[in-house]
């Protein structure tokens, strides 16, 4: 059988799907993921020998660049749509299937696509908060907030549909009606599915069914665990070298996130880590954060391999992307999140929870308010609650998805 696996996000988006491809080829089917063409996301597939299909813009430059008007969305979202279905029809083949997550348009195009071919389609979420449940609210897109006042789970989810029409119905629906297929009322259901996986830690994200207390009404959603790509690269030699000359360093990091002052959160990053009485290591990411004031107690790192980094440091201060929560859960290492959108004011709030970390209040840290997170994150109880978590932390989750695909 072959499956294409077909994503538009960051590194974050791209290796789960990787993970998956390595599982499925394992078990005999046929693999490939369409993503889009950053060099770094080609370069990880290739190291897995992982057929990628290049579709659209590079996520790093659409991130790096002028945030786009209002008036351009629905533009962009109609490329996206367009440029997925052509890619994912493709690749497919009829009788196969299509696994699909990122950004929704995307998501919607491979749909299109998967109808037409007669494929099976399933959609991924990597995160809870988009799939609909009584536990918790929807996020929010910043030009579409909900009312202050509504507060009910229920009434906040049929917003959402409403919200999701008025973004992406428009869209989603003109492409399906330019390649013969019928419109539909509700997209947010329709790309969704009624039953969505997601591919997250139970650990880290406990999922509640509404059958535990939220009625009927809700997807009917399937928790794999995270799909985690194995990573064997070494790490860098003048790496090791500083990792070796000192204490273990605290890490801070912010992947994919365009800060808005790279030079500043440096500075104050480096200055809250020295207050601690630690050595400090930088990655770099799509911020470009760099050294200070060229000290030996500081080291700046690009793109490494974080599954052999991070149970090397005192603690990771980053920005609460999924797969960096999870790859630093697993190194038993304590966390500090500094959320800036999106999903990542959740994961800091389980990293909390768990009492394994610390979630800064707002995206902005000052050298005061890191210092004092990393002092509670830097205590001895915190890294043995971390310790302790990280036994708990699955790997299976790719392979247990390949077999309920395959199955």
């Amino acid at each position: 059988m072959r499956v294409v696996l077909s994503t538009y996000g960051s590194r974050g988006d791209v290796e789960p799907m990787a993970a998956l491809a390595l599982r499925l080829r394992e078990l005999g089917a046929e693999a490939r993921v369409c993503a889009p063409p950053d060099e770094e996301f080609a370069a990880r597939l290739a190291e897995a020998g992982v057929e990628l299909v290049p579709v659209g813009q590079s996520v790093r430059e659409l991130v790096s660049g002028p945030p786009p008007a209002p008036s351009d969305l629905p533009k962009r979202a109609a490329a996206l749509v367009e440029q997925f279905h052509a890619a994912v029809l493709g690749a497919a083949e009829p009788g196969g299937a299509v696994v699909s997550t990122g950004l929704f348009p995307a998501v919607a195009g491979s749909r299109s696509a998967a109808e037409q071919l007669g494929a099976r389609f399933r959609y991924i979420a990597l995160q809870p908060t988009v799939l609909p449940s009584p536990h918790h609210r929807p996020f929010e897109y910043p030009m579409q907030p909900y009312p202050p006042e509504v507060t009910d789970p229920r009434e906040l989810w049929d917003l959402n549909v409403g919200t999701m029409n008025a973004l992406f119905g428009g869209p989603v629906n003109a492409h399906r009606a330019a390649v013969g297929l019928p419109e539909v009322d509700n997209v947010r259901d329709h790309v969704l599915t009624d039953r969505p996986w997601l591919a997250t830690d139970p650990l880290l994200d406990p999922w509640t069914s509404p059958a535990e207390g939220g009625g009927a009404g809700w997807p009917d959603v399937v928790q794999t665990g995270a799909w985690i790509l194995p990573d064997e690269r070494p790490l860098p030699a003048d790496l090791s070298a500083f990792l070796a000359a000192g204490e273990a360093p605290v890490y801070v990091g912010f992947g994919s996130m365009p800060l808005r002052d790279p030079a500043d959160a440096a500075r104050v990053a480096v200055e809250a880590v020295r207050a601690r009485g630690r050595r400090v290591l930088l990655g770099r990411g799509w911020a470009r954060l760099a050294e200070v004031d060229g000290a030996e107690d500081c080291f700046a790192i690009g793109e490494v391999n974080q599954q052999a980094l991070f149970p090397k440091v005192a603690a990771v201060v980053h920005h609460g992307g999924a797969g960096t929560t999870t790859t630093a859960a697993r190194a038993g290492v304590p966390q500090v999140l500094v959320p800036q959108i999106v999903d990542q004011p959740y994961w800091a709030s389980r990293v909390a929870a768990l009492g394994v970390g610390v979630a800064h209040d707002g995206p902005t840290p000052t050298a005061e308010s890191l210092t004092a997170a990393l002092r509670e994150a830097l205590a001895p109880a915190t890294r043995e609650r971390a310790a302790a978590l990280a036994a708990g932390v699955r790997t299976d989750g790719a392979a247990v998805a390949a077999k309920l695909l395959l199955g």
